[in-house]
């Protein structure tokens, strides 16, 4: 496989994580970065190890070494960056949300389209080998016809009016924060396992914290710094803590889901269930060696991550054997392995989530919002 140079935007708790995973492949080299201001990109660079800094966008997209681009900046700008990359000729891979509604991603997937460069966004949860077992074994009929779906993707590191994240200010996450944030994660999954798309929504949105304690200083994602009272000023909030979402597949099956910031004690926890007319699905990210599999009539099953037990489809992306976990970074590692191998090898046949996709949970969230304001089912049109 030839090396492929790459560079990365944004440095906050994603951004090292997608330094760490492609640098695991072997065959790509992250030669730059790009932060907010010359000692932020400074002080970064050396964290991570890498060389070349900018501080300004337009001149890392000048650097014409750089093939590959990964757009890890907070949410609002996520529809400029990705548009200069595009523009710029060089591939790239976005974090979610891809931009911050949908006619802005649909902008997007029109532009790399006629660009002709490789586009992809980081639904990571696809790329984990339990996942893949699961979408096959939908795939060559084992579980039947799908009846429903339902589970929740729940967190607790905004559990506290006290903890604080850009993510909580929609001029920088958007209109919506759980839903877009993780339930985004959660649809694109369940959609990719059954090959079913969500058709239509019918939302309840929740803000638990309508005033939360805002740190007079800035604070990484996940950072948990513990800060005096006099360090705090009142912020009112008005994206959601909690959603149930109902809603209804293309093929007439039901189902819902659960998304939250504040249940504590879930740390990172996206849960599926999906019952089928020969037998049900059950996958957790917190326990991801493992996907249960129910029966009526003879015992239920655990299929282990373990390379000989599972699926050829699934075989590739488990890269030890059974008893040695693998779990979140080695699910980025997969996405990106896909993304890369397409970009040296100039592949058409592309396995990985592309902005199509990010652009199809835009369209998710942008009905939530609307079927949250009218109390009513709203059709998701992409």
């Amino acid at each position: 496989m030839r090396k492929v140079k790459a560079a990365i935007i944004g440095t906050g708790f994603i951004g090292p994580a997608h330094v760490e995973a492609a640098r695991r492949l072997g065959f790509v080299d992250v030669v730059a970065l790009c932060e907010k201001d010359e000692e932020t990109a400074k002080a970064k660079a050396a964290q991570i190890n890498i060389d070349r800094v900018y501080w300004n966008v337009d001149d890392l997209l000048n650097d014409k070494e750089i093939e590959v681009v990964h757009n890890c900046t907070p949410n609002n700008l996520h529809f400029e960056v990705n548009r200069k990359i595009i523009e710029s000729g060089k591939h790239v891979i976005s974090e979610k949300p891809l931009a911050m509604n949908s006619s802005e991603s649909r902008q997007l997937v029109e532009m790399a389209k006629k660009a002709g460069v490789v586009h992809a966004i980081n639904f990571i949860y696809r790329y984990y080998p339990l996942v893949r077992h699961a979408r096959s074994m939908v795939q060559r009929g084992d579980v039947g016809e799908i009846y429903h779906a339902n589970g929740s993707y729940t967190q607790d590191w905004l559990f506290l009016p006290t903890d604080w994240n850009w993510r909580l200010v929609p001029e920088l996450s958007g209109e919506s924060r759980a839903v877009a944030d993780v339930g985004s994660h959660w649809c694109d999954c369940v959609q990719y396992v059954t090959g079913l798309k969500i058709k239509r929504v019918y939302a309840h949105l929740h803000t638990i914290h309508k005033t939360r304690m805002k740190p007079k200083k800035e604070l990484e994602t996940y950072a948990g710094k513990v800060l005096q009272p006099e360090d705090y000023e009142p912020v009112p909030i008005n994206t959601e803590d909690y959603a149930t979402v109902a809603f209804e597949f293309e093929n007439g099956a039901v189902g819902s889901f659960t998304v939250s910031q504040c249940f504590a004690g879930r740390k990172n926890r996206m849960f599926y269930e999906i019952s089928g007319s020969k037998c049900s699905l059950v996958w957790d990210q917190e326990r991801p060696d493992e996907l249960w599999v129910g029966y009526r009539e003879k015992a239920n099953e655990i299929v282990m991550r373990d390379p000989s037990l599972l699926t050829p489809e699934a075989r590739p992306f488990a890269h030890y054997p059974g008893g040695h976990p693998e779990g979140y970074p080695d699910g980025l590692k997969n996405f990106l392995w896909r993304v890369y191998s397409a970009v040296a090898e100039g592949s058409s046949e592309w396995d990985f989530s592309t902005f199509e996709d990010g652009h199809i949970e835009m369209a998710i969230v942008d009905a939530v919002l609307a079927s949250h304001r009218s109390k009513q089912w709203v059709e998701v049109t992409p």
